[in-house]
């Protein structure tokens, strides 16, 4: 069966999230149920990014934007709680635009690597592999996340003590916890149980 042909309740998606602007890039590869609805979607890119949740998102599909609806902002978006990823992505090579935090305006490009069926005894979503530490919160957007790794760099820095103390005392630019990413996603309650292999019994 064709990738594109594969029904979205059996199909994994392999999805590579990075953050558009970074050099060198902030990137995370990960695979998630071709069911994920996109407001799911936003829970786990908050996971395997390391973002905190504290602000709004969008995604654009083709044009199409899609969020949480809400009246007092107006906005004309399309559910994110009802589109599903198999709907706006149906193949791979596919590519969409995830935003987080309409201030700092962290652009995310996610890409659709492949399209398979589930492997046996595996629970998605599932980090698979990334490079590089999440920018912190509302640092300012890329260019703020720049400026504050060039004055950390600088301990002769006039803003150096005021800037550690405001990361809660360090932050590595190159750290990646592939594990702790998994055990935070294992978390997120299953849209369908892992599958087991069959019994051979005689």
């Amino acid at each position: 069966m064709a990738s594109s042909e594969l029904p979205s309740k059996s199909a994994v998606y392999q999805l590579k999230v990075t953050l558009l602007n970074t050099a060198p890039p902030i990137w995370r590869r990960f695979q998630v149920e071709g069911d994920t609805t996109l407001d799911r979607l936003h829970e786990i890119l908050q996971i395997v990014m390391g973002w905190e949740n504290y602000h709004l998102y969008q995604f654009t599909v083709d044009g199409v934007e899609y969020s949480e609806p809400d009246a007092s902002l107006g906005l004309p978006v399309k559910s994110s709680r009802t589109a599903r990823l198999s709907q706006i992505a149906p193949r791979p090579g596919v590519r969409f635009l995830y935003i987080y935090d309409f201030g700092d305006n962290w652009e995310h490009e996610i890409l659709v690597e492949k399209i398979a069926l589930a492997d046996v005894g595996v629970r998605y979503p599932v980090c698979l592999a990334g490079e590089r530490a999440c920018p912190p919160e509302d640092c300012g957007g890329v260019w703020g996340y720049a400026e504050l790794l060039d004055i950390i760099r600088d301990p002769s820095h006039e803003r150096y003590e005021e800037m550690v103390e405001w990361l809660g005392g360090s932050f590595d630019p190159e750290a990646f916890d592939l594990d702790a990413v998994n055990r935070e996603l294992s978390e997120i309650a299953p849209l369908t149980a892992p599958q087991e292999p069959r019994s051979t019994g005689k």
